[in-house]
């Protein structure tokens, strides 16, 4: 075997073991750069799918939930509530046909909702992020004699009908929005996930 053939052997095997011992390097290196990517178990659980059993809500009431970090309303309507819904339109309200994206497509209706007595919206007025009250009386001495009753946002002065669709008038721009959700149950429904829905 001559020297040169030995120094071939001997670089390419140093070659090798420098490719190797580098890819490790790397790996190790990588390896908890790409963990520090993935998002904590935290915000995962923030963005998950929140289950709400509605069977101990009474009509008239509403309940309160949270999913990702911003309150969830949920409000079972009764019969003469959902009347004074269909009373209010284009003269009163600013998009009483729900035509801007505040909503799913199964709740764009007169409702806003997927059953007519169940309303679910996220808690967050649209002028500048405030919770608007749920305010279902009639003709409230604060609020004026033609309030068929809906939501107050004290911050500003908005206001929303039962169907979380706003008022004219007011500050708030949008209605309330509808997140996605779904019935898993007659009395338990799924917020943040509408796999599979009535859309």
């Amino acid at each position: 075997m001559s020297e040169q053939g030995v120094d071939l052997g001997r670089r390419r095997f140093l070659t090798v073991a420098t490719a190797v011992t580098g890819g490790v390097g790397v790996a190790l290196v990588a390896t908890p750069f790409m963990a520090s990517m993935k998002p904590s178990a935290r915000a995962q659980a923030l963005g998950a799918a929140v289950n709400i059993d509605i069977s101990k809500l009474e009509a008239g009431a509403m309940l309160k939930a949270e999913w990702r970090g911003k309150a969830i309303y949920v409000v079972k309507r009764t019969p003469s509530e959902l009347q004074r819904i269909t009373k209010l339109g284009a003269t009163e309200l600013r998009d009483p046909n729900s035509e801007e994206p505040q909503q799913p497509a199964y709740a764009r209706n007169e409702f806003r909702s997927i059953k007519d007595d169940i309303l679910v919206l996220v808690a967050v007025c649209t002028h500048l992020g405030c919770a608007p009250e749920f305010r279902p009386e009639v003709a409230p001495e604060d609020l004026g004699s033609d309030w068929s009753g809906g939501f107050f946002c004290a911050c500003h002065g908005s206001k929303f009908d039962l169907a979380g669709r706003v008022f004219k008038g007011v500050p708030a721009p949008l209605n309330l929005p509808v997140p996605p959700h779904r019935y898993l149950a007659d009395t338990v429904i799924l917020i943040g996930d509408d796999t599979g829905s009535q859309a």
